[in-house]
């Protein structure tokens, strides 16, 4: 079996990265893409107390149990299932199920620090970086956070300001020199989607002629 097309997505909270790799399994086809979550490698801290677990800096790589990450991606590559990990972001803790995920011939790593480490860029065959301007990355989590995770407006904007801003500014930011493709405004760039899909499906060609 040929070696798995490998894609990384980053870019910072609330660009538009989860948008494109929505696209992206739409358009190339969810049987044929393994789409894999940097967010959901977050260390186990369900023995923590609560309290403590929403104190924790979760946007710093030592939060990502990335070694973890790395043993499922060999897996994948090697032509191996694997059981992805379930991360609770309501309650700051994994969920005791796990995911079973097949391989496939298009692997695709999302999250905003998936370019920080080298041994995750070093798989990588494309390397996108989602580019969104801070006021709409801001605005797009608190919408989220509220939403879809239960959090509270003095939460998010707390963890914003003495987090995951300066973690952006210190990790995020500087990733993006690794990217091979900048697309600005995230999902909303056709242009950008467009030519990215359509390299995913050339290189799907040369992979079946192989």
């Amino acid at each position: 079996m040929a070696r798995p097309f490998i894609i990384g997505v980053a870019g910072g909270t609330g660009s538009g990265k989860s948008t494109i790799a929505r696209n992206v399994l739409e358009q190339v086809g969810r049987d044929r893409v393994v789409y894999v979550q940097h967010d959901s490698y977050y260390f186990d801290l369900h023995a923590m107390p609560a309290a403590m677990r929403a104190k924790v800096n979760y946007d710093h790589p030592d939060s990502y149990d990335t070694d973890l990450l790395m043993m499922h991606l060999h897996q994948l590559i090697a032509g191996e299932a694997i059981e992805k990990p379930i991360y609770d972001f309501a309650s700051h803790a994994r969920s005791a199920e796990r995911e079973h995920v097949a391989p496939g011939p298009v692997i695709l790593i999302e999250g905003i620090l998936v370019f920080a480490d080298s041994r995750l860029r070093d798989l990588m065959d494309i390397k996108v970086f989602v580019d969104t301007d801070p006021d709409i990355r801001i605005i797009r989590r608190i919408v989220r956070d509220l939403k879809e995770r239960g959090r509270t407006i003095d939460s998010v904007v707390d963890q914003y300001l003495n987090t995951v801003r300066p973690m952006h500014m210190e990790f995020v930011e500087p990733s993006k020199r690794y990217a091979d493709i900048v697309i600005p405004e995230g999902g909303n760039n056709a242009v950008a989607l467009d030519m990215l899909i359509t390299k995913i499906r050339n290189i799907q060609g040369e992979l079946a002629n192989a």
